[in-house]
């Protein structure tokens, strides 16, 4: 059947799947702060696919924070396609494009091969192929997948994959280190209560606001999960029953107003997945939950203010200390999809090289199957780019144990997925801190929309609970 790999297939190639192939074609190319390349480019391995594979394969995927991988990533699928007979297209855009695009080509039932987001994209589960295929055989390859990852491509109502889910990328704070030593936290906030104190008398010293988005974008949505999380609030508990309404999530909603208030400005309450990263960049936020990709870009562009980043794990609430993943990928072949079969293969090839994909991404992307990088405590220990110390980056060596799905505790299951992308929890904080309800009637507001969805995805069988 078309788009399915059969089990004789896999087997057949996997001696091929760890042969050597092409050395890395972008081992001279730009990169790192100063656009040098460390020479340390993992080499490319080549798995021959399990049937003759012919005609196109085109992919609309975002355009990566960090430009690096890109230009990689590009000549990788397309000398693949040479390989393998296909002739491959790779489409880029802005994240925030993505869905708009994934939805319009979904409706007209025309479009991309294959698709991949950084957000979840369970709500497409009706109008995508199962890929229970490809991670069983990514896991018999590679060992356990991170359950992360799993749960945020796993629907166990239908024990369907509605996304292939092979890397993600975790969400720390960062600090400008030189702002926060003035308040007496060199090390950085280590909880919710000295990110409110530490920040708020930055802005007060130095007129420089903290940066936690109350915008409808991804950011945001992240910080409002971070923050909720370590109050002991969530959308869903683990069995999908909501949960929201309750004197927890009131507290986070109270605490996020007052944040607001004392250490932020207006203007984040239009923000865009980028906006952040931009603010950090010109040294106008003293902290921001973002992933390494505003530091990287600081690196090249601003060296001073690039080794006065520095990165602190999940604050700490009165409840737990956690935070959301910041991307998670999302690898999704719309039902139709004319060229399955080869975008099938080529997840699995892409995987296979994830190494690469770390590296190219400057320690961005970080592997799903961890085994599949053994190279990776040694990058965060001594990062290939220049970091100043070496080791800015060794607290992601620990980020799995605070990093949780979107939909923690529950799954990212297809209602979850519509609560994220229509951005109902950044509405529910911004509502509040803009004074225009009250905490407690805005986290009632967000619970009746979220039970909406709910119980539209429930009458489907999609959501359990």
């Amino acid at each position: 059947m078309s788009g399915q790999l059969s089990r004789r297939g896999f087997l057949g190639s996997t001696a091929l799947a760890g042969a050597a192939g092409l050395a890395a074609g972008c081992a001279s190319e730009s990169g790192g702060p100063q656009g040098r390349d460390p020479g340390q480019a993992p080499k490319e391995v080549f798995a021959a696919p399990t049937r003759k594979l012919s005609g196109s394969l085109s992919v609309l995927m975002w355009s990566h924070f960090v430009p690096r991988h890109d230009r990689w990533f590009d000549k990788f699928a397309a000398e693949w396609g040479k390989r393998v007979g296909v002739t491959v297209r790779v489409d880029h855009v802005n994240t925030v494009d993505i869905p708009r695009r994934a939805a319009s080509e979904i409706q007209a039932r025309q479009g991309h091969d294959v698709i991949q987001h950084i957000s979840p994209f369970s709500q497409y589960e009706p109008s995508v192929l199962d890929m229970a295929d490809v991670v069983q055989e990514a896991t018999r390859r590679w060992g356990p997948q991170l359950e992360l990852c799993r749960k945020s491509s796993y629907n166990p109502n239908t024990k369907r994959f509605y996304a292939y889910c092979p890397g993600w990328s975790p969400d720390p704070g960062n600090y400008r280190k030189s702002m926060w030593e003035k308040v007496g936290l060199p090390n950085g906030p280590g909880s919710w209560d000295e990110l409110l104190r530490g920040a708020s008398e930055v802005k007060r010293t130095t007129g420089v606001p903290c940066g936690l988005g109350l915008s409808p974008e991804s950011d945001s949505n992240m910080a409002a999960r971070a923050l909720l999380w370590s109050f002991g609030a969530s959308e869903q508990d683990r069995h999908e029953k909501i949960v929201l309404n309750s004197d927890a999530a009131v507290a986070a909603v109270d605490f996020m107003t007052r944040l607001w208030k004392q250490a932020e400005t207006n203007e984040v309450f239009s923000w865009t997945p980028a906006s952040n990263n931009q603010a950090m960049i010109a040294g106008r936020s003293s902290y921001i939950l973002n992933s390494i990709s505003a530091w990287r870009t600081a690196m090249g562009t601003n060296a001073a203010i690039g080794d006065d980043i520095f990165f602190v794990p999940a604050l700490r609430g009165p409840r737990a200390a956690m935070a959301a993943q910041h991307v998670i990928q999302q690898w999704i072949i719309p039902r139709h999809a004319k060229n399955a079969d080869a975008a099938k293969e080529f997840l699995l090839h892409y995987t296979a090289n994830f190494p690469a994909v770390t590296y190219h991404s400057e320690v961005y992307d970080l592997p799903a199957w961890p085994s599949l990088v053994p190279q990776l405590n040694g990058w965060l220990d001594k990062d290939p780019f220049g970091a100043k110390p070496a080791g800015k980056l060794a607290l992601l060596k620990t980020a799995a144990s605070w990093s949780a799905n979107i939909g923690y505790p529950g799954p990212s299951n297809p209602a979850i997925g519509e609560v994220f992308n229509t951005n109902v929890l950044p509405t529910m904080f911004g509502r509040a801190a803009r004074g225009q309800v009250s905490a407690r009637e805005a986290v009632a507001e967000a619970d009746g929309r979220i039970n909406a969805i709910f119980k539209s995805w429930r009458a489907r069988g999609l959501v359990g609970g």
